[in-house]
């Protein structure tokens, strides 16, 4: 038998969007040598009776049944580097094909099948955003759908407060770090990738309406004004 990492507190799941679904968990870490609490979401999108998970977060037995119950799980998309915690727990247990940006492959040759802009994407009307000058690999698909829907991990956020899966030394912490900022750049990935305004630039020529985010709330509606007012702020692009 292999062992994963446990389940965390989690939320239950939502459906924020048609056939798109999102729930909230905790994730508990170690970062410049502190602990850190906080809190973390995973995406669901429905085609059929096929589910394909992005930004993975393991869920308990209550929480795997109600997900049994949305469909089949075929895929698990891994968009950035400082995520995939659980993404082996879920391809274990439903032998799902393992999608990743190029350079998170596994050590194991087959396991894993990269993704890349114009090559076929688990999802259909799907396409994938690539940040280019990011000095760690990271994705964003773009569901042309419901006015356009984008699906990102760190680089966007949409943290408004702090919920119930933070530690209070986190709360403390990422409050004077700025996190808890709507439409956000994330503020620890924008340290460690170096993207440049290239990439931002590119970014706000997609047309979408929402973006749900690794991170934070779903933001439905004005999705495009406002994250590209934090561009504007954050890179005058």
């Amino acid at each position: 038998m292999r062992s994963f990492p446990p389940a965390l507190a989690h939320g239950a799941i939502e459906e924020v969007l048609p056939e798109v679904f999102f729930v909230t968990g905790a994730m508990e870490t170690v970062l410049m040598e502190l602990d850190w609490q906080f809190s973390r979401n995973m995406i669901i999108v429905r085609e059929g009776e096929r589910l394909v998970l992005i930004n993975s977060v393991r869920l308990g037995d209550e929480g795997l049944a109600a997900l049994d119950s949305l469909g089949r799980v075929t895929d698990i998309v891994r968009l950035g580097a400082l995520h995939g915690r659980d993404d082996d727990f879920y391809i274990d247990r439903y032998q799902a094909q393992y999608w990743v940006m190029p350079g998170l492959e596994p050590e194991q040759p087959g396991v894993a099948q990269s993704l890349a802009e114009g090559s076929p994407l688990p999802l259909e009307g799907a396409s994938l955003f690539q940040f280019k000058t990011s000095k760690l690999p990271e994705g964003i698909l773009h569901l042309q759908r419901d006015g356009g829907i984008l699906l990102a991990c760190d680089a966007l956020q949409n943290w408004l407060q702090p919920d119930e899966h933070f530690c209070d030394a986190s709360r403390q912490r990422m409050e004077q770090m700025g996190f808890f900022t709507p439409a956000n750049v994330g503020p620890v990935w924008l340290q460690a990738a170096e993207p440049g305004a290239d990439d931002f630039a590119r970014l706000k020529t997609l047309s979408f309406r929402h973006a749900l985010c690794g991170h934070g709330e779903p933001l439905l509606e004005g999705a495009h004004m406002a994250f590209s007012s934090s561009f504007d702020r954050l890179f005058s692009c």
